[in-house]
């Protein structure tokens, strides 16, 4: 389907652009949304009598973004999740989740301008983008951790994961090495079961 934008639209074209795209997306998202017009002689002449008006709308609504966008930027937020040992959260970090966050830290955004290409599905620090307007994104750090003292840690730049398998192969280590003081080797079983008997023949020779 031919379409001519009212916006700026990332990788498609900006506003007065003719672009093609696929149906569905133009009839279920780009049309009702009001963010383009099926690209015919009527919508043609109707954009270019409302042009300068559609521009003017769009660089007041950037404005305002450009000046949210100074309240967003750089924000952190902390998710206390449960997860296996090896990080894996029992569950998922969704976009729902990452908004009521921002919001409840007074950052007042809609869902549709969280950008989240696939859940969260492990601990760590991941940089999530913001979508305040077509021409202004900002991004946000969303800290996803099982408690607050590692998600301070995390914040300080510490891999948790990789600091607690190191953790898991010390302890491991030092139970293995404990297990060995009070155990013989094989060889070491050998020796000793072979020493009563060169004692004796080195006493026979003696005599």
């Amino acid at each position: 389907m031919d379409i001519i934008l009212l916006e700026r639209i990332e990788k498609l074209g900006s506003i007065g652009d003719v672009v093609s795209f696929k149906d569905g997306y133009a009839r279920n998202f780009l049309l009702p949304n009001k963010k383009a017009l099926r690209a015919n002689e009527a919508n043609r002449k109707v954009f270019e009598a409302n042009r300068s008006k559609i521009e003017a709308d769009n660089a007041s609504r950037r404005g305002e973004a450009e000046i949210h966008s100074k309240d967003v930027e750089g924000r952190s937020v902390v998710l206390i999740r449960a997860s296996s040992n090896a990080g894996q959260l029992y569950g998922s970090v969704s976009v729902r989740d990452i908004v009521d966050a921002l919001n409840a830290d007074g950052a007042n955004l809609a869902k549709s301008m969280i950008v989240l290409e696939r859940p969260i599905k492990t601990i760590g620090l991941f940089d999530v983008k913001v979508t305040l307007h077509p021409e202004v994104a900002v991004m946000v750090k969303v800290n996803v951790a099982r408690s607050p003292d590692e998600a301070e840690q995390q914040a300080q730049g510490v891999d948790v994961i990789k600091a607690m398998f190191e953790d898991d192969a010390a302890a491991a280590a030092a139970t293995d090495f404990e297990a060995g003081n009070g155990e013989m080797t094989e060889e070491e079983a050998a020796r000793a079961e072979a020493a009563p008997a060169a004692d004796e023949a080195a006493e026979e020779t003696e005599d």
